[in-house]
C-alpha cells in the first residue's frame, strides 16, 4: 500500500477556531472600518486643510497638468504654489516625491499655456489693433502649443507678436502659414513647462529648478469621462460577480459575497484617503483586483460550507460554518500571504503607480481574507436563520 502523501499546513488540521462565536465583534470591527473611510472623504474635502478633496485625485479624473518639478535646494510646498500663483499660474498644488531628493508633483488646472479666457481676450485685442474687417478667426485647441490666427489680409508677424503681448500671451515665434492668399498665421506659444520653469525662477531664484522630467495633461473633460468610466466598471463587476455567486450558488449565498465586496472595496478607498495618497486609474485597476480575489477566496469558503452542509446534517448551520471557515483556514492564510509578499515588495522598492497599486494590494488582500471569513460567513448564517423561519412560518 502507497504512503500517505503529507501536504505542508500552516495550521494543524485538528484545530477549532469559534469565528462564528466572535461574530459580532469582528461585524463591529468591520462598520466601524467602514464608518471611518466613509467620513474621511467629507473630513479631507472641508476640514483638513491642504487637501480640499476627498480623494488625492490624480490628473486621470480631475483634469489639468501634472509635472515632476526638481529642484537644486531644499523648498518648501507652500513656496512653490505662491511662486507659481505670482506668474499667473493659479490653483497649483505641490506635493513632496520622497523617493527623489528635493522634488515636488505640481498640479494645476491648466493643461495648455494659454486658457479658454485668454484666447478670448486674444482675440478681443488683434480685433482691435488690427480692425474688425481684417480679423477673420482666432483658432486654439485645449492642450495644444500653437495658435492661429486668420486675417483677411496680409500683416507684419510682429504686429500679430505685439498684439498678443499686450494682450499678455507670451509667444516664441509668429510666422505665416499655409498659402500665401489664405493670410494665416502660426503662434508658437511658450509651453506650460517654460512657463512654469520661469514663474519660479522669478520668485525662488535663477536656477532654483534643476529640471522638470515629467509632464502629464489631461483635459478636464477627458478626466471626468475617466472618473465616471472607472466607477462604472467597479459597479459592474460588483454586479456581474453577484449574478455568478446567484448561479453558482442560492440567493443565501448572494448577498454575503455582495457585502463583502462592498466592505473591501470601501476599506481600500478609505486606506487612500487616510493616508491621502493618489488616486489614479491605477488604483481602480487595483480595486477591480482585489474584488477579484476577495469573491475568490469568498467562494472557496461557501464550497466548503455547502459541502459540508449536506455532510454534517446532524450539526447546526452555524457549527457547519466554523468548521467550513477552519477547514480552509491554512490554504486562504497560504494563498493571501503568497500574494501580500509580492506586492509588499512592489510597495516598498517600487515607485509612481506600481507603489500605489501594490499598497492598493496590500490593503485588499489583508480586507480581503477578513471579509471572506469575519463578514460573509455571518451574513450567509443570518440569511440562512430567515429562511428557516420563513420555511417554518410556511409549514
Amino acid at each position: 500500500m502507497a504512503p500517505k502523501s503529507k501536504f505542508f499546513e500552516l495550521i494543524r488540521p485538528d484545530h477549532n477556531f469559534n469565528f462564528v462565536g466572535r461574530a459580532r465583534l469582528f461585524l463591529s470591527i468591520s462598520a466601524f472600518l467602514v464608518l471611518l473611510s466613509i467620513a474621511m472623504l467629507p473630513i479631507n474635502a472641508f476640514v483638513l486643510k491642504g487637501r480640499g478633496h476627498a480623494l488625492n485625485f490624480a490628473i486621470d479624473f480631475r483634469g489639468g497638468t501634472e509635472m515632476r518639478v526638481d529642484f537644486t535646494r531644499p523648498v518648501q510646498p507652500m513656496e512653490i504654489t505662491g511662486a507659481l500663483a505670482a506668474g499667473g499660474i493659479k490653483d497649483a498644488e505641490a506635493v513632496t516625491l520622497p523617493e527623489f531628493k528635493n522634488a515636488f508633483l505640481v498640479r494645476f488646472p491648466a493643461v495648455s499655456p494659454l486658457s479658454p479666457e485668454q484666447a478670448k481676450k486674444a482675440e478681443q485685442t488683434l480685433r482691435t489693433k488690427l480692425g474688425q474687417d481684417v480679423m477673420r478667426r482666432f483658432e486654439f485647441s485645449e492642450g495644444g502649443d500653437k495658435a492661429y490666427v486668420k486675417l483677411s489680409k496680409p500683416v507684419e508677424p510682429q504686429d500679430i507678436a505685439a498684439a498678443l503681448r499686450e494682450a499678455g500671451v507670451s509667444t516664441n515665434q509668429v510666422q505665416r502659414f499655409g498659402r500665401p492668399e489664405e493670410n494665416t498665421y502660426e503662434v508658437i506659444l511658450i509651453g506650460l513647462e517654460a512657463e512654469v520653469r520661469k514663474a519660479l525662477e522669478a520668485k525662488l531664484g535663477a536656477g532654483v529648478v534643476a529640471a522638470i522630467p515629467q509632464v502629464d495633461s489631461v483635459g478636464a473633460k477627458a478626466g471626468k469621462e475617466l472618473r465616471d468610466n472607472g466607477l462604472i466598471s467597479l459597479l459592474a463587476a460588483i454586479g456581474f460577480i453577484m449574478l455568478y455567486i446567484l448561479v453558482r450558488f442560492d440567493f443565501r449565498y448572494g448577498p454575503g459575497t455582495v457585502i463583502a465586496l462592498l466592505h473591501d472595496a470601501i476599506v481600500v478607498m478609505g486606506a487612500f484617503a487616510i493616508t491621502y495618497k493618489e488616486f489614479s486609474l491605477t488604483t481602480i485597476a487595483a480595486l477591480l483586483t482585489v474584488i477579484g480575489y476577495s469573491m475568490n477566496d469568498t467562494v472557496v469558503v461557501f464550497d466548503r460550507i455547502r459541502e459540508n452542509a449536506s455532510k454534517l446534517r446532524d450539526k447546526k448551520f452555524p457549527q457547519v460554518v466554523n468548521i467550513s471557515v477552519n477547514e480552509t483556514l491554512s490554504r486562504t492564510i497560504l494563498t493571501a500571504a503568497t500574494t501580500f509578499f509580492v506586492t509588499l515588495a512592489m510597495n516598498i522598492w517600487g515607485t509612481g503607480v506600481i507603489r500605489d497599486f501594490g499598497f492598493a494590494m496590500n490593503v485588499g488582500v489583508i480586507v480581503g481574507t477578513y471579509s471572506s471569513i469575519f463578514v460573509a460567513s455571518p451574513v450567509l448564517i443570518w440569511l440562512n436563520e430567515k429562511s428557516m423561519a420563513m420555511q417554518k412560518k410556511k409549514a
